[in-house]
């Protein structure tokens, strides 16, 4: 599948991603290489291969949820380095 610089253009205002000719004509061609080789991948016949739902073959431990002890409001904030009657006071970070 061939793409076009126009198509590059397109799909790089849509990624709002800037590039000089060169570079689009690059993107073009490694664009339809990329999508050349998935249309290889859709050639394969693959009606007897389960889906993969994670490529990983571990196993989660999952365990009960229980409720246990839960510390209050006075004694989490008791180590608070600085704080506001009822609040965590932290540094602003944004103007």
């Amino acid at each position: 599948m061939q793409i076009d610089i126009n198509t590059i253009k397109k799909i790089a205002h849509l990624a709002r991603l800037e590039f000089d000719e060169s570079s689009a004509e690059k993107m073009s061609k490694d664009m339809s290489q990329i999508l050349d080789w998935v249309e290889q991948l859709d050639a394969i016949d693959t009606t007897d291969v389960e889906p993969l739902t994670t490529m990983s073959s571990e196993v989660n431990d999952m365990r009960e949820d229980k409720i246990g002890h839960q510390l209050d409001h006075e004694a989490g904030l008791k180590n608070a380095p600085k704080r506001d009657s009822d609040y965590f006071r932290v540094p602003k970070v944004m103007e």
